[in-house]
């Protein structure tokens, strides 16, 4: 199906259009070229902004160039990593996108255990290129995730537990600044901007190139148990129990999940990376919580890990999320969840919640943007269903992920995961970032002070 558009774009970005098709290597896009449809789609079907100017970039001068044109002509700037995101930071209705979705190279060092990713590579590009060494990197549980985006919001993964978030592995980064300035922002240089990158996302910046660091796992022990929907109550109490003392080997994903016949049914994911003895006990443990219906646990490799989970995230659907901090996994917090997925409006709707402990609960609140440190399970509650749907769909799912999230604000935390909340979630914004959120204004106003990336994860005003 060709697709259209009555968008024309405004003079400013007609006069950047022709400059970047002289300056750039890579391709220059704008409404009515035949090529349109295809780099302005995100993963999120309902989201369909208008662009008025995409610069698909192939090299880091190609981004400074298109950054110059941007900030010379005010252009509202938003940046596509190359992955995928709910809210559609990707896209800005009017602006220019900037698209490293061509820009995905990976350059592993197995000696120093170290990756050189480009900001336009995913999860599965850098897993592919560290797997034949022996090293594996802290990504989130999508494999089509962009790493870049994953890794300056914060970034809770499956390994977070034994090596810290994202940013606790990011070792430096190659940041094109507003006015096309190139510069290296490290423990040691900028390190006012390495500092905001680790936490507060694509505020101040596009980041051209990370420097990650790897890790050596000898073996993953992992799979996935389901519970049915009866038993949920008591496998999560059960649960909340383990957890409490749950090792930095072991991490579980706790998910609902739909089922073979669209009813809910309990998910409980483990993943450990320790001692094969101790790992099985572990298991056997969560095992025991119940009658699973299926018990598939055995020895893996991380991208297929991460497939399970790719499974129940495919593009061209229709997704809302809300996000959630929970200090602990209480019986009044498991009425909420059961309750929450007995009323979802569509069956393909998911709960997930990823327990944060271990490693990434020993680093300082002030070391890095991101500033919630302490022991705490981060909710996600997925709205998710198929194009062509009732009508009103979005608002009906919306309003399930809204009464969701509220039915929980008696026992969470302030504020929510920044990379998963959406740019009308202004209750939660605000204590995001704890006591770091003046800071970060401050850099932000230096580093961005025309606010061109305003799409990027919102900052507390």
């Amino acid at each position: 199906m060709t697709i259209t558009s009555s968008y024309l774009p405004s003079d400013a970005a007609a006069r950047a259009a022709t400059i970047l098709r002289s300056a750039m290597r890579g391709e220059v896009v704008v409404p009515g070229d035949g090529v349109y449809p295809q780099p302005r789609e995100i993963w999120n079907a309902p989201v369909a902004h208008e662009p008025a100017l995409i610069a698909v970039c192939e090299t880091t001068d190609d981004i400074r160039a298109a950054m110059r044109e941007a900030s010379e002509n005010r252009l509202p700037l938003s940046v596509h990593g190359g992955g995928r995101v709910w809210a559609a930071r990707a896209s800005r209705p009017g602006g220019m996108i900037i698209d490293l979705s061509r820009m995905r190279n990976v350059e592993i060092d197995p000696q120093a255990e170290v990756a050189i990713v480009a900001g336009g590579a995913r999860v599965a590009d850098v897993i592919a290129a560290a797997a034949p060494h022996g090293l594996v990197a802290v990504t989130g549980n999508s494999s089509t995730a962009g790493i870049t985006g994953f890794t300056l919001g914060g970034g809770y993964g499956l390994l977070s537990s034994r090596f810290g978030l994202g940013i606790d592995n990011l070792i430096e980064a190659e940041v094109v600044l507003h006015g096309g300035e190139l510069v290296t922002a490290s423990a040691s240089e900028n390190m006012d901007l390495f500092w905001a990158l680790r936490g507060g996302g694509g505020n101040f910046g596009v980041v051209a190139s990370m420097r990650i660091r790897l890790h050596r796992v000898e073996e993953i022990l992992s799979g996935a148990i389901f519970f049915p929907w009866e038993q949920a109550e008591a496998v999560l109490g059960g649960y909340a129990g383990i957890a409490a003392s749950e090792p930095d080997e072991s991490s579980t994903l706790v998910c609902i999940v739909p089922g073979p016949e669209r009813q809910p049914l309990l998910m409980l994911a483990p993943f450990w990376t320790g001692d094969r003895n101790r790992g099985d006990q572990a298991i056997e443990r969560l095992t025991r919580l119940g009658a699973p219906i299926v018990a598939n646990i055995g020895r893996t490799s991380y991208a297929d890990v991460l497939a399970v989970f790719d499974a129940h995230a495919l593009s061209g659907r229709n997704y809302t999320a809300r996000t959630r901090w929970l200090p602990n996994m209480t019986p009044g917090v498991i009425s909420s969840l059961i309750e929450a997925a007995n009323a979802r409006t569509s069956p393909w709707s998911v709960i997930a919640s990823h327990h944060f402990h271990g490693a990434a609960t020993r680093i300082s609140s002030a070391s890095t943007a991101f500033s919630l440190r302490r022991r705490h399970f981060m909710v996600e509650l997925i709205g998710a269903w198929e194009s062509g749907a009732e009508q009103d769909a979005d608002v009906i799912h919306d309003q399930w992920a809204d009464e969701a999230s509220h039915a929980l604000v008696a026992e969470a935390l302030p504020g929510g995961y920044p990379n998963l909340l959406g740019p009308d979630q202004r209750d939660q914004i605000p204590a995001s970032y704890g006591s770091n959120g003046i800071r970060l204004r401050i850099l932000k106003r230096r580093y961005d002070p025309e606010n061109l990336f305003s799409p990027a994860p919102s900052l507390p005003v």
